[in-house]
């Protein structure tokens, strides 16, 4: 097990070949080791919010154009859920230097690209990062050193280089799943609201700030605080889950929603984004793509607030409450066809974690070190 930061996100890493086959079981030993459900999670390796309750499972992939599979699966402080039907571009970054350090993956050069398939949703990225040779010895390590910063994360690293193949559709049927660039949906007490639904890696809901009686430019806490806001938002949510064709939502970490307003601070656009009940300290990895992507195409509710730029090439900084996300987008004909991303991650620890011996149904595989646990 290794424990890493990809990103603005947090988790254990584990090969698949060392959890149970059996999913069930697999997810009791998640939520054991994660310490779910408990608020702090004192009892495992959970953060206490949602941003650190992530989980990542790799594997060699199957495919013969990919090299590597990625599971990722979203558990929660306070409950019982193990979910695995969603990305998260942020644990994505992740993904590669864990392959390293796990053996998966041998490097040969002092930068390694690696094919990866988030088997959630099928979802294809190529990563680069930097593996130097060691000095003195004949192997290369990943390096996580750098000069690269992302909001969010102090200091700074080796950029993780991101390049998707195929985020259109990703959760929802298509990139418009209704078809549309405007829709309307209604609010509780009846009337209407204009959103953009969207998914392009990641499902969004695009709601203008101004018409929630918004700035857009809220402080996160105060945004959690509004209990009307936050059931409104969650009523939108249920009724966009139907319109996107992706059914009841209620136990979902999906569709997000997210306020947008005009950039106040040189980026392209504002955003604050619920993930869904949690406002996010900054944007997920694969919900910034998906702005940017709205903000580039005529027609959306994003559009007329951005300064989206020009040319077939250009990069977007979606800001957030903790300052941009850069997203490089090659944009043709009014439709985004490419987009990428840079990243950093970064090795927090690696050894064991114990769980319950109850919860594991087969004998351990490896010699027990601790009377109440087995390692894996």
């Amino acid at each position: 097990m290794c424990l890493m930061r990809g990103g603005t996100s947090r988790g254990p890493f584990f090969l698949a070949s060392d959890l149970p086959a059996n999913i069930e079981t697999r997810n009791q030993v998640l939520l054991a080791a994660m310490g779910s459900p408990h608020p702090l999670q004192v009892d495992g390796l959970g953060g206490g919010h949602p941003l650190t309750s992530k989980v990542g499972i790799v594997s060699p992939s199957p495919l013969d154009e990919v090299d590597v599979d990625f599971e990722f699966a979203q558990l929660q402080p306070n409950e019982t859920s193990v979910q695995t039907t969603a990305n998260c571009g942020n644990m994505l970054s992740a993904v590669v230097p864990f392959a390293v350090e796990s053996g998966l993956i041998i490097p040969d050069s002092d930068s390694t690209e690696v094919t990866v398939r988030t088997t959630n949703t099928g979802l294809i990225a190529t990563i680069t990062i930097q593996t130097p040779r060691v000095p003195g010895r004949n192997d290369r390590a990943v390096r996580y050193e750098g000069a690269t910063a992302i909001d969010g994360v102090a200091g700074t690293s080796s950029p993780v280089s991101i390049m998707f193949v195929n985020t259109a559709g990703s959760i929802a049927p298509s990139l418009l799943p209704t078809g549309n660039r405007l829709d309307s949906l209604p609010l509780p007490d009846g009337s209407q609201i204009e959103a953009t639904m969207i998914d392009n890696g990641q499902p969004l809901v695009l709601l203008r700030a101004e018409d929630l009686r918004l700035s857009g430019s809220e402080e996160t806490t105060d945004l959690a605080s509004d209990s009307t806001l936050v059931n409104t938002l969650e009523h939108l949510r249920l009724v966009a889950g139907h319109r996107m064709g992706m059914g009841d939502v209620t136990d979902k970490s999906y569709p997000k929603m997210t306020i947008i307003a005009p950039p106040t601070d040189g980026g392209a656009i504002k955003t604050r984004s619920f993930i869904p009940h949690t406002v996010h300290p900054s944007i997920g990895v694969l919900a910034a793509l998906t702005v940017a992507t709205a903000a580039s195409t005529d027609g959306t509710i994003a559009f007329p607030l951005s300064d989206s730029g020009e040319g077939e090439l250009r990069t977007l900084d979606i800001e957030h409450p903790s300052g941009a996300f850069p997203v490089d987008l090659q944009v043709r004909d009014n439709e985004v066809i490419r987009s990428g991303l840079t990243r950093t991650a970064r090795l927090l620890m690696a050894g064991q974690v114990f769980v319950p011996r109850s919860i594991w149904n087969s004998p351990p595989t490896k010699n027990p070190t601790h009377s109440e646990g087995t390692q894996r």
